[in-house]
């Protein structure tokens, strides 16, 4: 199912009610990692009002696409606490090994930290197939 494919929740047609393109956006909004008070703080609408949309009768396709959103968001929230710049340059670092002589410490030697580098860099595959899938997901 699209993302954004659903069916909306029917609405009176109060002039600032949840319309069919403020339902739409709010998903789209979910999906970009913003959280369910911000997304619908930023449509003009209260955060109890969308809940209250989500519980009325005819919304089961709204909360199933609002819960999918949230799955892509969390993803996309989880990558973007990740920084790339910091974390790339601490996975470029050496460590301090510990040397051992006859079971006791004799003292320290530099590494290049290879396993971080690699994991790194996985992050960074990781991060660019979830901007694609959120790209396809958001068209």
């Amino acid at each position: 199912m699209e993302l954004l494919q659903f069916t909306p929740v029917p609405f009176c047609g109060r002039h600032d009610g949840w319309s069919a393109d403020h339902q739409r956006q709010f998903i789209h909004k979910l999906a970009r990692g913003h959280s369910v008070g911000e997304a619908a703080k930023s449509l003009g609408h209260s955060r109890q009002s969308v809940y209250a949309l989500r519980r009325r009768t005819g919304a089961g396709q709204f909360a199933e696409a609002w819960d999918a959103a949230q799955a892509l968001g969390r993803s996309v929230a989880q990558a973007r606490r990740c920084s790339v710049g910091a974390a790339l340059e601490y996975g470029m670092e050496t460590v301090l090994a510990p040397r051992f002589y006859r079971g006791r410490l004799i003292g320290f030697v530099q590494r290049r930290d290879n396993r971080a580098a690699l994991g790194m860099l996985a992050e960074l595959d990781r991060q660019i197939d979830d901007a694609r899938k959120l790209s396809k997901l958001t068209r």
